[in-house]
């Protein structure tokens, strides 16, 4: 007599050590220009109202900034991604005025953040 099939259920991880996080700051009362240490600080500052001085040395690269639109590209260990992608949402001011940090793309390989399909613009472009 056969023995019943055994089920068995693999489980596959991500083995990238890194993630990569596209995302933009909003000013509550329009665009500011800031630098790109003051970026990466404001980010520390919401690690360290988060998670206490532990959280303030949380590694994370910030590897791309648009003064203009006041978007990055942070580099961050995968392991704490969670960690870094709640406290830039509990962020809520920057040189006391209310500001919101949007996560517009993650993921474990850079080059996907090089192009999104939400932000195409057809019509023109096609004519020349």
């Amino acid at each position: 007599m056969e023995e019943p099939s055994k089920f068995e259920r693999y489980v596959y991880k991500n083995a990238s050590v890194y993630h990569y996080m596209k995302i933009s700051l909003v000013l509550e009362n329009g665009q500011k220009y800031i630098s790109d240490a003051q970026f990466k600080q404001l980010i520390i500052c919401g690690l360290k109202d988060l998670y206490g001085e532990v959280g303030a040395s949380f590694p994370f690269d910030l590897l791309k900034f648009d003064r203009n639109e006041l978007t990055g590209i942070l580099r961050v260990n995968s392991s704490g991604l969670a960690k870094l992608w709640s406290a830039l949402t509990l962020l809520g001011s920057f040189q006391k005025e209310a500001c919101a940090f949007r996560v517009k793309q993650v993921s474990p390989f850079l080059l996907a953040l090089s192009g999104n399909s939400r932000e195409l613009q057809f019509g023109d472009q096609l004519m020349s």
